[in-house]
C-alpha cells in the first residue's frame, strides 16, 4: 500500500511540473489587460447611469424566421409586442451610442416579457442629422416559459436613425423551433 502511495504521490508531482511547464506563463501586461477591460467596462457603465439624456422605447414587431417554425406554430405566435421601455444614453467621444435601458414587451405567447440592460453602437454619420449603427446589447430578460428565471442576454443591435427617432432592431439567434427572432423597436431620445 505505501509503494502504491507512493508512486501515485510521485505521479501528482510530475502532472503538476508538467502542467506548470505546459501552461502559458502569466504576465504582468495579462494582469493589467484584464484590470484595463474591466475599469473600461465600469467606467462605461458609470458614465452612462450618470447620463443626464433619456430615450423612450417603443416595441413595434416581431417577426419568426419562417425558416426555422411551422406554419401552425406562426400562427399561433403573437408579433405585435405592445410594450414600452425607457433607457438613459450618451455618446462617447467618438460619437458613439451607449445606453442603460429596461423594457417591457408582449412575447410570443402573449405574455409580458420584461429585459433589462446595455447596450453599444459603433455610429456612422453620413451627415448630422441621420446616423447608422451596429453594435450588441447585453442584459437580463424574464419569460413566463422560463418561470420568470433570469435568462442572460447577448444579441447584435442596429439602427437607423434621423434626428432624435431611431428604429433599432435585434436577432435572437436560435435553433429549429426557438429563437431565430427579429425584434424591432422605435427610440425616441428626449432633449
Amino acid at each position: 500500500m505505501n509503494m502504491r502511495r507512493s508512486q501515485n504521490v510521485k505521479r501528482l508531482y510530475i502532472a503538476a511540473a508538467l502542467a506548470a511547464l505546459l501552461s502559458p506563463p502569466t504576465s504582468h501586461a495579462d494582469e493589467t489587460m484584464a484590470n484595463s477591460t474591466y475599469t473600461y467596462i465600469k467606467d462605461s457603465l458609470s458614465q452612462t447611469w450618470a447620463a443626464d439624456d433619456y430615450e423612450l422605447f417603443i416595441p413595434v414587431n416581431v417577426w419568426h424566421n419562417r425558416n426555422y417554425y411551422s406554419s401552425e406554430k406562426i400562427d399561433s405566435y403573437n408579433e405585435q409586442p405592445w410594450g414600452l421601455g425607457i433607457g438613459k444614453y450618451r455618446y462617447d467621444s467618438d460619437g458613439d451610442w451607449h445606453s442603460l435601458y429596461i423594457m417591457a414587451f408582449s412575447d410570443s405567447h402573449s405574455d409580458t416579457e420584461p429585459v433589462a440592460g446595455y447596450a453599444f453602437q459603433k455610429m456612422w454619420r453620413p451627415n448630422d442629422e441621420f446616423r447608422l449603427g451596429a453594435g450588441y446589447t447585453a442584459g437580463l430578460t424574464l419569460r413566463k416559459d422560463f418561470n420568470y428565471l433570469p435568462l442572460p442576454v447577448l444579441a447584435p443591435v442596429a439602427s437607423i436613425e434621423y434626428k432624435q427617432l431611431a428604429l433599432q432592431s435585434t436577432y435572437i439567434f436560435g435553433g429549429q423551433g426557438n429563437g431565430n427572432i427579429l425584434f424591432t423597436w422605435l427610440r425616441w431620445q428626449l432633449k
